[in-house]
């Protein structure tokens, strides 16, 4: 599924942090592939980037790579944001900031869209949501309740 946000021509919230380390992470987004970071050796899966901890690791990270994750998993944790912590966010509020327990293990945090979390939520299954900005050159997973 795809959120197409391109009513505004230029990007004016925070930009994602997208430096080497995560570079394949990003472009995965724009395939509308959530990437997890994959232990070759023992198959655990991370995010963001790290080392496995089960083992120890080959130099430079050589047994890990980004393969792609089902882009499932469940609602861990939210909060309500009724202000903005920068002027683009003003229009948006209130916004609901999600901490999701991936599938696979990870945890990643994002946006939910879609129905707002409620008492009563946490536990219940989401999925990734892509949110394309192509003026701004990247896409950005959000997360929605699947049908309940």
């Amino acid at each position: 599924m795809t959120i197409t946000e391109s009513a505004k021509p230029v990007w004016n919230k925070p930009w994602p942090n997208i430096d080497h380390d995560s570079r394949e992470f990003w472009d995965g987004l724009k395939r509308h592939e959530l990437l997890l970071w994959n232990c070759g050796t023992c198959g655990a899966q991370y995010w963001p980037k790290t080392y496995c901890i089960k083992h120890e690791n080959q130099p430079y990270a050589a047994n890990m790579s980004w393969q792609p994750g089902s882009g499932l998993g469940k609602l861990f944790a939210y909060n309500v944001h009724h202000w903005a912590f920068h002027p683009g966010f003003k229009d948006e509020v209130p916004y609901y900031y999600a901490l999701i327990e991936l599938d696979e293990g990870p945890l990643i945090s994002s946006t939910m869209v879609g129905r707002p979390p409620e008492p009563g939520d946490v536990g219940k299954q989401v999925r990734v949501v892509y949110a394309d900005h192509p003026e701004a050159g990247f896409t950005l997973p959000h997360f929605e309740f699947t049908g309940e």
